[in-house]
């Protein structure tokens, strides 16, 4: 494995205003989601709030990705590129903000249901956001990368939810994926220590049904091949002497 990045406690304040922006950007898109507006105007909505906030987006043509943001709906995992669809009663929608400010990513996500849901569907949001918080509680000087991982395959796996595990969290900094990859299942006591200086982004993706994913047509959007709903919940978080800090505080 490659080294992980140590930000110095100037970069670390100007990274904590990235993920302050990205933040706000991810709530107030979140506020405008409702039945009728498309995808689309979420974004372009996205835009405007980055423009307004002094930031721009991280996602934008990184690697050809066509949008500001992704927003991820029902089966959809993550990386689904918004457009003309519009937004229903009952749908489950993840959207995923990154943002680069003063050379620094701030990245988050969140998933939210629009209108009413059944049991099954709140038990998938309640135990991945659920499982994001294990993940964080885990982010302590001294402890081992996969007490993270662990942390959070529990939870995922007491809600039985199915743990993706093509697609994983990640350091975060100068760049939008830096080391080192965090799965969201794994065994504790293993793995690099964790570091003060560390900044890393927890995502757990996880879905109602099985864990098997594909990916459409278009080359982005990820997929339940089962058919059933994804939730995908995300902070950014430094490790430091105190304890885990969310740097994506919503």
């Amino acid at each position: 494995m490659k080294s992980i990045p140590i930000k110095t406690a100037a970069e670390l304040d100007i990274q904590r205003e990235a993920g302050r922006r990205a933040a706000l950007t991810l709530r107030r898109v979140a506020e405008m989601v409702k039945p009728g507006v498309t995808t689309q105007e979420l974004d372009d909505y996205a835009g405007l709030t980055m423009k307004m906030l002094g930031v721009t987006s991280a996602f934008l043509d990184y690697m050809g990705y066509p949008a500001q943001c992704c927003i991820s709906i029902n089966e959809q995992v993550i990386h689904g590129i918004p457009g003309a669809r519009k937004i229903k009663d009952g749908d489950v929608v993840s959207l995923d903000v990154g943002v680069w400010y003063r050379d620094f990513i701030g990245d988050n996500a969140m998933t939210l249901i629009v209108g009413d849901c059944s049991p099954d569907v709140r038990r998938l949001l309640t135990g991945t956001a659920k499982a994001l918080d294990a993940g964080i509680a885990q982010c302590k000087v001294g402890n081992r990368l996969g007490d993270v991982s662990h942390a959070i395959e529990v939870v995922a796996n007491e809600h039985r939810l199915g743990i993706v595990r093509e697609f994983v969290g990640h350091g975060c900094g100068r760049a939008l994926h830096e080391e080192p990859q965090i799965p969201n299942y794994g065994s504790s006591g293993r793995g690099p220590i964790l570091q003060r200086g560390m900044v890393l982004c927890l995502e757990p993706m996880l879905n109602l049904g099985a864990r098997a994913v594909k990916t459409l047509d278009d080359g982005w959007t990820i997929v339940a091949r089962d058919g059933k709903p994804s939730a995908h919940f995300e902070h950014m978080v430094a490790i430091t002497e105190a304890g885990p800090e969310i740097l994506t505080p919503r």
